[in-house]
């Protein structure tokens, strides 16, 4: 097998490991601190925040067209529609302005 096939095939493995060993852990509580809640309750916000800011700082106009499409539609549906949205606008746009 090639290296990439290997590092995709680690990085499931890792990820899986990750989810299983959180849940693992939580399981043995009979009760979850709500600090603790509140912070995974967050997570998912913070790892979108870190995929979409650098994109926004740094990003010409087809990627802040996209943001600003992506806010605008998820303001009024859910998030698949949102990302689904951005994305198309996204693609479209890098195809069309180079």
């Amino acid at each position: 097998m090639t290296t990439t096939v290997w590092i995709i095939l680690a990085g499931a493995v890792m990820t899986y490991l990750t989810r299983a060993g959180g849940h693992m852990v939580l399981s043995r509580f009979s009760r979850i601190h709500p600090r603790v809640e509140a912070g995974l309750n967050a997570v998912p916000a913070a790892v979108l925040t870190t995929l979409v800011a650098p994109a926004a700082l740094q990003g010409g106009v087809p990627e802040l067209t996209a943001l600003a499409v992506g806010v605008l539609v998820g303001w009024f549906t859910g998030l698949m529609p949102m990302f689904f949205t951005a994305a198309a606008v996204l693609i479209l746009l890098r195809n069309v302005m180079g």
